[in-house]
C-alpha cells in the first residue's frame, strides 16, 4: 500500500499493496493490526535502538524504514509483510472498512456509556480498561497513603520501638517511591490526552 488501495467489484474488502515507501520519523501512519487509527513514528525514546518508534498502550513498538516490525529481542525484522501503512484517506478507508465500520470514531459493535452534563461543550471517549488501570493503580496509592498514616500514628503514640521504626520507615520510603512513580507516568499518559483539550496540563 503506497498512496492507493487495490480494490475489485467483486468484494469490498481491501487489498494491501506490497509496495512500500521509506517511512521517517515524524510521519503519520497507519498499522491495521493495531488499531484503525493513525500514529506518529518518532525515534526510540530511550535512545537505544536506531529503528522508528511507535508509542502504543503505555510502551513502544519497533519499525524498520520500509514498515516491517522488529521485536524489542531482535536487530532485524521476522516479517514478511510490512506493519505499516501512510495515513491516506484511500487507506483509512480500507482500514476502516477492515474492522467493519464506516468512521474512524464509531464502531457498530461499541458500548458507549455517557457520564457527561448537557452543558459540556467538550468530552473524551477514553476505553474502560484505561479506567479500570486509572483506578486501581488510584487504590493502590491510596493504600499506601494509609498504611503511611497508620505507621505515622504509632511512630507519635511511641507504640513501636526505635529500631522497628527505622525498619518499617525504610520498607514505607521504598513503597511511597514506587507508588509516586506510578502516578507520576500516569500523569503523563492523561496529560497527552488532556493537551488535545482546552485543559491545560497537570503540573505544568
Amino acid at each position: 500500500m503506497d498512496n492507493s488501495i487495490r480494490t475489485t467489484s467483486k468484494t469490498t474488502t481491501p487489498t494491501l499493496a506490497t509496495n512500500q515507501a521509506i517511512f521517517a520519523i515524524g510521519d503519520v501512519v497507519l498499522c491495521p493490526s493495531l488499531s484503525n487509527q493513525p500514529f506518529e513514528l518518532t525515534a526510540d525514546p530511550y535512545g537505544k535502538r536506531d529503528e522508528l518508534a511507535l508509542a502504543y498502550d503505555g510502551g513502544y513498538l519497533y519499525y524498520d524504514a520500509q514498515g516491517f516490525f522488529i521485536k524489542v529481542s531482535d536487530d532485524e525484522t521476522g516479517d514478511r509483510q510490512p506493519s505499516l501503512f501512510h495515513n491516506t484517506s484511500a487507506n483509512q478507508q480500507a482500514i476502516n472498512t477492515l474492522y467493519g465500520n464506516t468512521s474512524i470514531t464509531q464502531s457498530s459493535q461499541r458500548t458507549v456509556i455517557d457520564t457527561t452534563d448537557i452543558n459540556d461543550d467538550e468530552v473524551v471517549l477514553l476505553q474502560s480498561f484505561k479506567l479500570s488501570n486509572n483506578t486501581s493503580e488510584v487504590h493502590g496509592a491510596a493504600e499506601v497513603l494509609d498504611d503511611i498514616s497508620s505507621l505515622l500514628r504509632l511512630i507519635y503514640k511511641g507504640e513501636i520501638r526505635q529500631e522497628e521504626a527505622k525498619s518499617l520507615a525504610r520498607l514505607t520510603q521504598t513503597a511511597a517511591d514506587t507508588w509516586s512513580e506510578i502516578l507520576y507516568t500516569q500523569v503523563e499518559k492523561m496529560n497527552e490526552i488532556l493537551a488535545l483539550t482546552n485543559f491545560n496540563k497537570v503540573g505544568e
